[in-house]
């Protein structure tokens, strides 16, 4: 009986963190587009790595979720040392980490609209603003490994990162919302032709492409085709 119980709570347990990944992204994405995302836009970007930082609400929703379900769970938490000794520290420190966190996620956020990129991150909340010629690289292709944490990109993931002139870095293929709900494929390949076009310098590899059609229908991995062979 206690194995099936233990089985039955880890079932649950998985559908529950598969549910909740999909509520944080929604409702987060939303704040975002509420907070950052002007009326006139191509394309917006929920900016890596701090999207992978959604996890950590994966890994409170493991906690309560054993928290509420299993005794022993319940009785080693409250008998803990550290917690009994230090209670409302821990509670502060619990409270001023997760306000923070959830400032660092719902703030890693750029915008690309028809003649700005808008970079908004934690120390820069009203966003910095850079025009297409302060672009100086793009780099462009597909992923050849997988990843084992979320923080990083899954094989065949196709990419497109365009370098500012002070160095920062954005993926325009890490997508949070497109303008009319197009797919972003098509925008970036709109956009890749008229960065091109202006001469700004590219980098583009046709290795593992291949990986893409293993679960993207022709007309989008066409699209892909067609940004990475866009070389002057």
């Amino acid at each position: 009986m206690k194995i099936l119980k233990a089985a039955t709570l880890r079932v649950l347990a998985f559908i529950a963190v598969i549910i909740i990944t999909i509520g944080s992204f929604v409702l987060i994405s939303s704040i975002q587009e509420a907070l950052f995302v002007p009326n006139v836009y191509l394309i917006w970007i929920f900016k890596s790595p701090y999207s992978g930082l959604v996890m950590v609400f994966e890994i409170y929703l493991f906690w309560g979720f054993f928290y509420i379900f299993s005794k022993n769970w319940r009785k080693a938490w409250r008998n803990g040392r550290l917690i009994k000794k230090y209670r409302k520290q821990v509670i502060a420190a619990f409270t001023i980490f997760n306000i923070i966190l959830l400032y660092t996620i719902t703030s890693a956020v750029a915008v690309i609209t028809n003649d700005q990129i808008i970079d908004y991150s934690f120390f820069s909340p009203k966003g910095r603003e850079y025009s297409y010629n302060d672009i100086v690289k793009i780099k462009t292709g597909v992923y050849g490994k997988g990843r084992t944490f979320q923080f990083k990109h899954t094989k065949g993931d196709f990419f497109y990162i365009i370098e500012l002139n002070d160095g920062t870095k954005i993926d325009l293929a890490q997508v949070g919302g497109v303008k009319n709900d197009q797919d972003e494929r098509f925008v970036i390949e709109k956009l890749d032709r008229q960065l091109v076009n202006m001469g700004i310098p590219k980098e583009s590899s046709m290795k593992y492409f291949e990986y893409t059609k293993k679960d993207l229908a022709k007309i989008y991995t066409d699209k892909i085709r067609n940004i990475l062979e866009n070389t002057k």
